[in-house]
């Protein structure tokens, strides 16, 4: 499906979001409280777009990047926007299982998923494994859909979520399941609560779920124990 999609996913994201999309990721890497020296994975890095984030944020960035997909279309499209970036030194894509990490343990200083982490089958095992591979005091942003809390807000944003936007995603993608995917995926994944207790339970300390646009995204901020 992810494959599918990919020629039409970064328009759809920007054109489904309002270009808000941009604003979260830029919102996570800030999270990190990066120095320039880091070198972070990026697991579920689709077309590479939080990798670029960490590199473009310079100072308060990432120093290396180790993207991570299992959807080879994807990571081809990521590896085209990388280049075009001047970033091949220094961003590097792996066609890899988010629930078995490519990377040696307590080897790097964060970790970031952006809304991949409800697409996979164990969410819990990738979140040890994202554990696993950062240092102790390492730090750790995720980005994952929410549900807004204020009640009208939420009415007028489920029924966009699902009777709009999988319209649109059909359309434009030509894909006839993707779209509907999204929300019911959406649907299906632990509320904030529950999730930082899994976070808690894979070895994070300081967790945090923090509502951004009124709750239709979750940033999750926490730190390796």
């Amino acid at each position: 499906m992810f494959d599918a999609i990919a020629p039409r996913y970064d328009l759809l994201n920007h054109l489904l979001s309002a270009g808000i999309d941009k604003r979260w990721r830029a919102r996570a890497i800030r999270s990190l409280q990066l120095t320039g020296r880091e070198t972070l994975v990026d697991v579920a890095t689709g077309t590479a777009d939080v990798a670029l984030e960490a590199r473009r944020a310079g100072a308060t960035g990432a120093a290396r990047v180790v993207g991570v997909d299992f959807a080879g279309a994807m990571l081809g499209l990521g590896r085209g926007k990388v280049l075009k970036a001047s970033e091949g030194e220094r961003i590097v894509l792996v066609r890899g299982d988010a629930m078995r990490l490519p990377v040696a343990s307590a080897a790097v200083d964060a970790v970031t998923i952006s809304f991949g982490i409800r697409n996979v089958q164990q969410p819990e095992v990738a979140c040890r494994e994202m554990a696993r591979v950062l240092r102790p005091g390492g730090r750790l942003a995720i980005l994952e859909f929410g549900v807004p809390r204020i009640p009208g807000v939420s009415a007028l944003y489920l029924w966009y979520f699902k009777q709009v936007l999988p319209r649109i995603g059909r359309l434009l993608s030509g894909h006839t399941g993707a779209y509907s995917y999204l929300p019911a995926s959406v649907s299906t994944f632990p509320p904030p609560d529950q999730f930082m207790t899994i976070l808690r339970r894979s070895g994070f300390s300081d967790v945090r779920a923090v509502p951004l646009t009124l709750g239709i995204v979750y940033l999750y901020v926490g730190r390796k124990a």
